[in-house]
């Protein structure tokens, strides 16, 4: 009998009654770029080894593979709650619902919400007195469109929450030193408003801080700065740990960032 792969898993402690976690590189099923460990299916990799792997993460966290969640992220700020109407429906029709969405947010427990990254930033956030939590991914693109502050008054709408109850996680992804960028991207962070002075910085071309500019967000939408964690892990320096597209181009792996609440 073969044994299984246990993934090895970045932990993070944001308070009792969750975990929250980032995939590496490490002890899984995948090859070549992908190696070894993706559960990401947008990115090109075998569905066995993504299979293997997202059975080997499921064991781990003791969940069926449909309490397992993962959206198809497209860089825009569409956020969809994970209630238990969508968990009633057809892996098909779930699999829809979770088309196009770049951020997820639930208060059931046992399910675990997640996102997809290789250089982009995802961002955990828990609210430990409405139990309730949200995992973000943050490119560039939603960075500038300010997902991660729509996405605390989201959990207030849906939830009740209030920001200064927020514990929020940056986890790990490209950062200033390794962010080259154009001219319009500067010029995108500039006309939505983002202080440069503090996110930016030029060398031959600009870089661009994206874990300071999202958690200058979370700040912005009151958020204690004493409730805010950010991961040192640049991707692109640390590429041999943790997936980066830069380093290894877009056919690789990608780095799953989750939360789930402890039943």
């Amino acid at each position: 009998m073969q044994t299984r792969i246990k993934p090895i898993l970045k932990d993070y402690c944001m308070g009792e009654g969750v975990t929250a976690f980032s995939t590496t590189r490490q002890c899984g099923y995948s090859k070549g770029n992908y190696a070894s460990f993706n559960i990401n299916c947008y990115c090109g990799d075998e569905e066995e080894a993504i299979k293997k792997n997202r059975e080997a993460l499921c064991e781990l966290l003791r969940i069926a593979d449909d309490r397992l969640l993962m959206p198809h992220q497209v860089h825009l700020t569409e956020m969809t709650v994970v209630d238990e109407g969508l968990l009633r429906l057809s892996a098909e029709e779930r699999h829809e619902a979770l088309e196009s969405v770049d951020a997820l947010m639930t208060n059931v427990k046992g399910v675990c919400i997640g996102v997809s990254t290789a250089d982009c930033i995802p961002v955990l956030l828990y609210d430990p007195v409405q139990h309730a939590v949200c995992a973000i991914h943050a490119g560039w693109r939603g960075t500038v469109q300010r997902i991660v502050e729509k996405a605390v008054l989201r959990m207030g709408a849906v939830y009740g929450s209030h920001a200064e109850d927020i514990v929020a996680q940056i986890g790990p992804g490209i950062h200033l030193e390794s962010f080259e960028v154009g001219n319009e991207v500067y010029e995108a962070f500039a006309n939505e408003g983002f202080d440069m002075n503090t996110i930016s910085k030029k060398y031959e071309k600009w870089h661009i801080d994206l874990p300071e500019c999202n958690r200058q967000q979370l700040l912005g939408a009151g958020v204690p700065a004493r409730n805010i964690t950010v991961s040192p892990v640049c991707t692109f320096m640390q590429s041999d740990s943790y997936f980066s597209a830069r380093r290894l181009g877009i056919q690789s792996g990608r780095i799953f960032t989750a939360i789930i609440i402890h039943p």
